[in-house]
């Protein structure tokens, strides 16, 4: 252990910020080598004449820079910073906030952990519409969104309507995606300490959003149909949450559907106990369902998202919510502070996109290349237990004994492909296990590599304890 002492009396700000400083000062000259251990916290807080606390601020703050590691019951020890740098090992935040999917994925792996609209040469189009808004809106691109024109409320209007119900115009806000939908609603209708309620497998990009905003993330558990009302009440009733996250259509990953009498009752609970809904439509308007939505049985609580990353192209960031009456203008001015703003080529060509008519064609298009990798992807895992859907670009795979769900993953990225473990869409810590994986099928540009992923993954299914084996 050193002897160091930190010298306070240069800079200014907080002594916690100093001494940071002086820590890493010291680590940069020398006078802390690697794997020196740094003072005891509370050695350090007496000999310096502050508290516990601010020692504990301080190699908190220099730790989140990388300089140094904790291990409990031994102490802190500065890092060799070119060791470091060579293992390239991400903070413990990234970590927890990342999910279980490389950071940056490898180009060389079969990619079947996305679901982005497959490629049927829509760019082409894309760039012709983009192109024309070059020519013809040539102020509007080079400065700020500061006036939204109608055309992207009414194509918001146009992609959210479904099954008979249509969102009034002056209800919708156009986004960047229904990823930065859902997270504008959820700052704008809930405060930090808040509980948002995800279903215990859900998309937990929102989830791990919502976290970093300081909302608090509580699961309700789902059965083959989706949520199950009494637990729903429940947590209504002893956890009192501002708000829902659901999937009712074509459930991610399990692809469960959520039959009308559950629906009515999820809207009538929320109703009663003062729970606002966001309703996840990213993958229903695909499925051609004909239940009705949640927003159509409560709009005065549900906020409707969807956008065009699945079904036309992730690339354009577009994407609507419907919000209840008199929500509007808060949702815009929230999205606006979470994302910056929406900038007005992609909003203008996915408008242009929607009222032309060309991405309901592209969106038709999806389907039925979808259509034809789900036959395919259901040839290959014959025999196997999986849930799929036509018209949704993933499969809900169940592994035989004795595969584990992070061990087929492993596997799977060992021989070349990357899949999802469930593991990535856990909304909290749970005791329930599924020992599946989710199967994304979109992403290969041909049938060539789609088959290849897919006889490398029968292969493993059939491997059975040699592949396991191979992966302790």
């Amino acid at each position: 252990m050193t002897n160091w002492l930190p010298d306070l009396s240069r800079g200014s700000g907080p002594v916690y910020l100093r001494l940071a400083d002086s820590i890493e000062t010291a680590i940069a000259s020398g006078a802390l080598a690697a794997g020196s251990k740094l003072p005891p916290q509370r050695n350090l807080a007496y000999d310096i004449g502050v508290t516990i606390g601010t020692i504990g601020r301080a190699y908190a703050l220099v730790h989140e820079r990388g300089l140094v590691a904790g291990e409990v019951g031994r102490g802190t020890y500065v890092l060799d910073r070119v060791a470091a740098t060579l293992n390239n090992q991400p903070d413990p935040l990234t970590v927890a906030l990342g999910g279980t999917r490389a950071i940056d994925a490898p180009a060389n792996k079969i990619r079947f952990d996305t679901t982005a609209a497959p490629d049927l040469g829509q760019g082409k189009i894309i760039g012709r519409v983009l192109a024309e808004i070059g020519e013809q809106k040539l102020s509007e691109i080079s400065s700020y969104s500061r006036v939204f024109p109608q055309n992207w409320y009414e194509a918001g209007r146009q992609w959210l309507a479904r099954n008979d119900w249509m969102p009034k115009t002056e209800n919708i806000v156009p986004t960047l995606g229904a990823h930065a939908a859902a997270i504008s609603v959820i700052a704008a209708v809930s405060s930090p300490g808040d509980k948002i309620v995800f279903e215990n497998l859900s998309y937990t990009q929102v989830s791990r959003s919502a976290r970093i905003l300081g909302r608090r993330t509580i699961t309700v558990d789902s059965d083959d149909d989706g949520v199950l009302p009494d637990d729903f009440e429940r947590l209504c009733l002893q956890q009192h949450p501002k708000l829902a996250f659901l999937m009712p259509t074509a459930h991610n990953p399990t692809l469960a559907t959520m039959p009308l009498e559950r629906r009515a009752r999820i809207a009538e609970i929320a109703k009663r106990h003062g729970v606002w809904l966001i309703e996840d439509d990213l993958y229903g308007g695909m499925t051609g369902d004909e239940t009705p939505l949640l927003a159509s049985l409560a709009p005065d609580r549900t906020f409707l998202i969807s956008g065009l990353s699945k079904a036309v192209a992730a690339g354009v960031r577009g994407g609507w919510v419907a919000c209840p009456p008199h929500f509007a203008q808060r949702i815009k001015v929230t999205h606006k502070m979470i994302t910056g703003g929406l900038p007005f080529i992609l909003a203008e060509a996915c408008a242009r996109l929607v009222e032309s008519g060309e991405a309901h064609a592209i969106r038709r298009a999806s389907v039925e290349e979808l259509s034809v990798r789900e036959r395919l992807a259901r040839q290959q895992f014959q025999g196997f237990d999986f849930t799929s859907h036509p018209h949704v670009p993933f499969l809900w795979l169940k592994l035989p004994d004795p595969w584990l769900s992070g061990t087929f993953k492993n596997a799977a990225y060992r021989d070349g492909v990357l899949i999802d473990d469930e593991d990535e869409f856990r909304a909290a810590r749970s005791d329930k296990v599924y020992h599946r994986v989710r199967v994304g099928f979109s992403s290969p540009k041909n049938s060539e590599d789609l088959a290849a992923g897919l006889m490398i993954l029968r292969r493993l299914l059939e491997s059975g304890g040699a592949g396991y084996d191979g992966e302790i």
